[in-house]
């Protein structure tokens, strides 16, 4: 039902889906899905997610920018998922060379931040729009930073690194269950704290830092 109410009604009925093996997609579902619409199921190959690294990417990225945005907006962010939607979608994507709602429907989006530049400006509640606005503007920021730092973090694994003592970095930490750090839990939580000073060099690729 959720399926035919999102993405059916909006977009019509997909030629092919590419779906990892979650469980929470059951066989009943997708035998379903193709009976009914003729749709073809193509599933990536357990434990190898790069299979669907178009996909995998994406989920990064707008992990990236969710969880910056957590940041940014401590307390209600999750009101504003919406928003960091509607920016990822007007964003310029460089695999087609122009944003995804341009390419969907032909025309540039009506984005609120250039309601000035379309001579239509009709407020009603002025401060929400101001709000709204802003959070728009913020979510496109992080989103370039989610890209950048996606293009660091890639440039830098084709080449080995070495610090020295003294340097600064950031300890990249997993997220632990019921463990809150800037008042996020979860998937969502800073994936790197610091920065700490290296004391000593332990190993080959490893460091001693100085923890508080």
């Amino acid at each position: 039902e959720i399926f035919q109410q999102e993405i059916v009604r909006l977009h019509g009925t997909p030629s092919a889906i590419v779906s990892d093996r979650d469980p929470r997609f059951t066989p009943r579902f997708w035998k379903g899905l193709q009976k009914a619409w003729g749709t073809r199921l193509k599933f990536s190959t357990a434990f190898h997610p790069q299979t669907d690294g178009q996909s995998e990417r994406t989920i990064q990225t707008l992990e990236d920018v969710l969880r910056s945005c957590a940041l940014e907006w401590t307390g209600n962010w999750d009101d504003y998922i919406c928003l960091v939607e509607f920016a990822y979608n007007n964003s310029w994507h460089a695999s087609i060379k122009c944003a995804p709602f341009e390419m969907l429907y032909d025309r540039k989006c009506r984005a609120l931040i250039f309601w000035d530049q379309v001579g239509e400006r009709v407020i009603e509640g002025p401060e929400m729009i101001e709000v709204t606005n802003a959070k728009v503007a913020v979510a496109k920021e992080k989103l370039k930073e989610a890209r950048t730092r996606q293009k660091s973090y890639a440039d830098k694994h084709r080449r080995s690194l070495e610090f020295q003592t003294g340097d600064h970095v950031f300890l990249k930490v997993s997220p632990a269950r019921g463990v809150r750090r800037f008042g996020i839990k979860g998937k969502l939580s800073p994936r790197f704290i610091g920065p700490f000073e290296i004391l000593d060099r332990v190993g080959e690729v490893s460091y001693r830092l100085a923890l508080p």
